[in-house]
């Protein structure tokens, strides 16, 4: 299949293995911050790569998984200034409440990228439960970016496709988030995901 197609098919294995992978996390993530964390309602659509960031303005932060077993891959998970703030607050043993007026600083991207570390093992083990091949990644990479700067992101992927697969989840954080958070990725890693999942649904 050529790499730029996604059938509706896949679009919905990709939906399934998101909310999956994605619920585990969430529950990971609960426990980190010590909250009640839902990250549910996957919309998977096909999208350039230029519109990337439609979703977002100023600041947002960036978190690259690399899949090294099982996958081989490159995936990005985006999330919104404010709601970093409020994560990694909390992670700190703050209340949340008035940290989404901040500016990310060092320390804010180390904890969000623990947090996400935690969270994405949580999530690569629930794949590899799921394609049943054993899944591994590597410590995520992390990156504030100005929303203006989409130079960065052109460079953080190995790939001359120009079209991706943008999965946006709903992310709810006790009563201080409500929010959305994006996962983006290469269709030709999308179908190499798909491919085992597939197999075994038979």
């Amino acid at each position: 299949m050529n790499d730029a197609m996604i059938t509706q098919e896949q679009k919905d294995v990709l939906g399934e293995i998101a909310n999956i992978s994605m619920g585990n996390a969430a529950t990971t993530l609960s426990m980190v911050v010590n909250q009640r964390v839902d990250i549910t309602t996957p919309r998977v659509s096909i999208i350039n790569r230029s519109e990337s960031l439609d979703d977002f303005e100023k600041v947002c932060v960036f978190v690259q998984i690399q899949y090294i077993k099982g996958l081989l891959g490159s995936n990005v998970f985006i999330l919104k200034e404010p709601d970093v703030l409020i994560l990694t607050d909390l992670m700190m043993g703050g209340n949340g409440k008035t940290a989404a007026g901040g500016e990310i600083g060092d320390l804010h991207m180390s904890a969000i990228s623990e947090a996400m570390n935690q969270m994405m093992g949580t999530a690569a083990t629930s794949m590899s439960s799921m394609i049943q091949i054993p899944v591994d990644i590597t410590p995520p990479d992390t990156m504030k970016i100005d929303v203006e700067s989409i130079k960065f992101f052109e460079k953080m992927f190995a790939t001359d496709n120009d079209l991706f697969v943008k999965i946006a989840f709903r992310m709810e954080v006790g009563d201080l988030i409500d929010s959305t958070m994006v996962q983006l990725f290469p269709v030709g890693f999308a179908n190499q995901m798909c491919e085992p999942f597939m197999k075994l649904k038979g």
